[in-house]
């Protein structure tokens, strides 16, 4: 017989469970709007920044797609990496990624490149939020890989992507990292 979930983790799930239909919940021509605020929002800091290699990921569960703003980097000459889980209970690992090329699912279900070229670790990281409290903490899906790569040195810049309506009140854990900013369709 199993323990049953400990309080805070009961709560994470719920809280999960509400930011995930909250999300879902939101129209499709609202969405588009927001995406497209998010994308300029992640092209005006990639800018300031002088991003040369970014870690960007692949939209899951009704997350924001900022595949513009990839198409805009890339064109920039921005290298785009995506992330790619090689362990389980291991930090992601990531793979360089070119806009229209052959993509796979992989162990997890997420899309990546069909010809997988690792590379070192982006100096910039994209990181999709369920959801974010005031402190810049992320809520995530709970498997903690991108817990685990944000606490490898060295440390990745990291910009949170998420919607307005997902920010929440919640206790950070203490694996948690915050991240350095969160991009939203509203700041």
């Amino acid at each position: 017989m199993t323990d049953p979930p400990a309080p805070a983790a009961l709560a994470k799930a719920q809280l999960r469970a509400r930011l995930l239909a909250a999300r879902r919940g939101v129209d499709a021509a609202t969405k588009a709007v927001w995406d497209r605020a998010i994308a300029a929002r992640v092209l005006a800091w990639a800018r300031e920044q002088n991003v040369a290699a970014l870690g960007v990921y692949w939209p899951l569960r009704d997350e924001p797609d900022l595949h513009a703003a990839y198409a805009e980097l890339a064109r920039l000459g921005v290298r785009l990496l995506l992330p790619v889980v090689v362990e389980r209970h291991a930090a992601l690992e990531f793979a360089q990624w070119q806009i229209g090329e052959a993509m796979v699912r992989d162990q997890m279900g997420v899309a990546v490149p069909a010809q997988l070229r690792m590379e070192a670790a982006p100096p910039a990281l994209l990181v999709p939020c369920l959801g974010f409290n005031r402190g810049r903490y992320r809520l995530g899906y709970g498997g903690g890989f991108y817990d685990r790569t944000l606490a490898r040195q060295p440390r990745p810049k990291t910009v949170g992507v998420a919607y307005a309506c997902l920010e929440a009140d919640f206790d950070n854990d203490a694996h948690d990292v915050a991240l350095d900013l969160v991009l939203t369709e509203a700041r």
